[in-house]
């Protein structure tokens, strides 16, 4: 990108963070109607991004802090053994030549890690609970929705060229951002090149590539791209890192989004400008610019907006439903979309799910080499296992007991299963809304850093956000009459 604008390098989160927030306040907030739910839906989907970025300060801070340790606990070694060769010694002063002087600067240092590492843990716990508790605030938001019946035009303050230029813009530097993760400026493999690298992929994936909670393999070995800048140097190498594949799948997931919440805006709103609104403001957000590049976060997301885009095509709709599981998690939204299509298009859309299902599985079983290792990860993608209560990330790692994991999980069970009875009368608008609520209601027991996982809901958040009223879309009047109908007919006309 620096090839193209001179001297280009990547905002810092934190800036970003303010440049966006005012972007989004001056595009969106509707000032005339200070106290609508326009504005206080903008409002919490700012204050999403003081957490992202306590959460990727305290793992900058805790990578830093491991890295410091690890040269520490060479130099002691090295110390240890041949004391003249190095400037600092071992942490015990018996046995050694060193001088007490240097013993205590040991020391000190060694504390100063311990104190940086204290401190990048109670970052991150901050931040997980700030996320906690801006999700708990938008999951009432979606369940109250379907509640709300008034909802008058609010589009956003800019023009419809203006729009579209300003959301062609921030794609093209989101591509480029993607495009250009990975590389550092310069010739050679310089220990400098190997720290940014590497700092950056454990910034992409803090699970370090593993997985023990639900989820689809495949996707999981698909590496994330790191477009967060980092700038650690004493981070060791990792193992080179192929990004090829994720670009392009990372790329495509995005530009499905944009280009499905485009759609809806035009085909079921009736507006293109809503829509056109709705896809800038996520390119907009803090979040696409931190986690843009995580593979496991856009392509289900892709998948989950193009299913409400089809959705007067239960077969169409089902299918693609069925890949978002993937993740597991759009597991529990199945319950909801059936009693949506109970009165019309159950059979296509289970049919759908089905085949969508047994591809994943088909895939999953050629990838594996073992029967043994088929079983393991077939029990992943659907959940059959035990809740782990160990090795666990996010808030679950950072000090609260995970023991009560097993409540909130009961708790998630009983709102998916109320979900698909209440309400009663299901249409667009809910399905939106409460699918929404579903995906925002798994990070409170995913074990995996759920509370960073926004790219699942964010967009369906946005679309409901947006959307007028949609009582009259329901599955009865929109859709077309089931294959059962369509046979009795042409067997009625011979």
């Amino acid at each position: 990108m620096s090839e193209l604008l001179l001297h280009y390098e990547k905002v810092n989160p934190t800036t970003w963070v303010y440049l966006s927030s005012l972007l989004i306040i001056g595009l969106y907030f509707k000032f005339n109607r200070f106290w609508s739910v326009r504005n206080l839906d903008i409002v919490l989907l700012i204050l999403f991004a003081p957490g992202l970025v306590l959460v990727h300060l305290g793992q900058q801070d805790q990578l830093t802090a491991r890295s410091l340790s690890e040269k520490l606990e060479t130099a002691v070694t090295v110390s240890n053994s041949e004391p003249g060769l190095v400037a600092v010694p071992s942490l015990t002063s018996a046995g050694n030549n060193s001088s007490p002087e240097t013993s205590v600067s040991a020391l000190e240092q060694q504390q100063e890690v311990t104190d940086r590492l204290v401190d990048a843990e109670h970052l991150q716990r901050l931040g997980f609970i700030w996320l906690m508790v801006i999700g708990g605030l938008f999951l009432l938001r979606l369940l109250l929705d379907p509640t709300m019946v008034r909802r008058p035009l609010l589009e956003s303050n800019l023009s419809l060229g203006g729009l579209t230029f300003l959301g062609l813009s921030m794609f093209v530097f989101l591509i480029a951002n993607v495009m250009i993760a990975g590389h550092v400026p310069g010739e050679g493999t310089s220990p400098a090149r190997s720290g940014i690298l590497s700092g950056e992929q454990l910034l992409a994936d803090p699970t370090g590539g593993l997985h023990q909670g639900p989820g689809y393999s495949l996707l999981e070995n698909v590496p994330s791209v790191p477009i967060m800048p980092w700038r650690a140097d004493d981070i060791p190498q990792l193992n080179p890192v192929d990004y090829r594949f994720s670009r392009l799948l990372v790329i495509l997931s995005h530009l499905a989004i944009v280009l499905g919440m485009v759609a809806i805006g035009y085909w079921h709103f009736e507006n293109i400008k809503t829509g056109i609104g709705a896809a800038t403001l996520y390119l907009i957000l803090p979040y696409t610019a931190q986690m843009g590049g995580r593979v496991d976060h856009a392509f289900p997301a892709a998948m989950l907006i193009w299913a409400i885009v089809f959705y007067r095509r239960p077969l169409i709709s089902g299918t693609i439903l069925g890949f978002s599981a993937c993740i597991y998690y759009p597991l529990f939204l199945l319950p909801l979309w059936m009693s949506f299509y109970a009165q019309r298009g159950l059979l296509r859309f289970l049919s759908g799910v089905g085949t969508s299902l047994a591809v994943l599985v088909l895939l999953l079983f050629f990838s594996t080499s073992t029967e043994q290792q088929f079983v393991a990860d077939l029990r992943r993608m659907f959940g059959l296992m035990m809740p782990r209560m160990d090795d666990l990330q996010g808030i679950w790692m950072l000090g609260w007991d995970p023991a009560f994991r097993l409540p909130v999980m009961t708790a998630f069970f009983a709102l998916a299963a109320t979900l698909a009875l209440w309400p009663a009368q299901k249409n667009l608008g809910t399905l939106m809304s409460c699918s929404a609520a579903i995906l925002v209601a798994t990070r409170f027991w995913n074990g995996n850093g759920g509370g960073l996982y926004m790219g699942w809901y964010l967009p369906l958040i946005l679309v409901t956000v947006f959307r007028p009223n949609l009582e009259d879309r329901v599955a009865i009047t929109v859709l077309e009459q089931g294959w059962s109908r369509n046979r009795r007919s042409s067997i009625t006309t011979e």
